[in-house]
C-alpha cells in the first residue's frame, strides 16, 4: 500500500483531500473559506481538549502524590493514640514507685499501698488494651493448641488429661482476629 502511494505521487501530508475551489481571478470561494474556518475551529477545540487533558493528568498526579503523603503520615503516626493512652499507665507506675519509696514508719502499710497502686495500674493497662481490641487468651485448663500456645515444658499432672495447659509462664494476647503473642505454657503429660 505504501509503495502504491509512492508510485502515484500522492501527497499524504495534505490537511484537506478535497481540491480548493478558486474563482476566476484565482481567489478561494466562500465555501473553501468556510471549510478553512471549520478546520481552524476544530484545531482550536483539539488544542483546548489537549490542554484540559494535560491539566487533568497533572491534577491526578498531584492527587496521587498528596494521597501518598497522607498515607505515609497515617502510617508514621498510626500508634499515636495507643501511646497517648499508655502514658496514663506510666504515670500510675511512677505514683506506685513514689509510694514505695516514701518515708514511712510502717513498712507493711507502704508495701500494701504500693501493691494496690500496681494492681490498679495493671487494671488500667488491661482496660486500655481492651479499648484497642487487645484481649488475653485464657489457656489454663484448656487443650493445648499450637496456634495459640507455645509449649515451654511438660509436667505430669493427675488432675488434667494429656495435652492440656497446666499453667502459663506468659499470657498470650489477640489483637482483633490475629494472634499478637502466643501463650507460653506448661502442658500436662497425663
Amino acid at each position: 500500500m505504501v509503495e502504491e502511494n509512492k508510485d502515484q505521487n500522492i501527497d499524504t501530508g495534505a490537511v484537506n483531500d478535497e481540491p480548493v475551489e478558486t474563482g476566476q481571478d484565482g481567489e478561494r470561494t466562500e465555501e473553501a473559506a468556510t471549510d478553512e474556518q471549520d478546520i481552524e475551529a476544530v484545531r482550536r477545540e483539539a488544542d483546548e481538549a489537549r490542554d484540559q487533558l494535560l491539566r487533568l493528568a497533572a491534577e491526578f498526579e498531584n492527587y496521587k502524590k498528596r494521597m501518598e503523603r497522607e498515607r505515609e503520615g497515617l502510617l508514621k503516626y498510626a500508634g499515636e493514640q495507643v501511646l497517648r493512652e499508655l502514658l496514663t499507665t506510666l504515670d500510675n507506675l511512677d505514683r506506685a514507685i513514689e509510694q514505695g519509696t516514701a518515708e514511712s514508719d510502717d513498712a507493711a502499710a507502704k508495701l500494701e499501698a504500693m501493691l494496690e497502686g500496681v494492681d490498679l495500674t495493671r487494671k488500667g493497662l488491661l482496660a486500655t488494651l481492651e479499648k484497642f481490641e487487645v484481649v488475653p487468651i485464657d489457656s489454663v485448663g484448656r487443650e493445648f493448641d499450637p496456634n495459640e500456645h507455645e509449649a515451654m515444658s511438660m509436667e505430669a499432672e493427675t488432675g488434667l488429661p494429656p495435652n492440656h495447659v497446666v499453667r502459663e509462664f506468659a499470657r498470650g494476647y489477640r489483637f482483633k482476629d490475629r494472634l499478637l503473642r502466643p501463650a507460653r505454657v506448661v502442658v500436662s503429660e497425663g
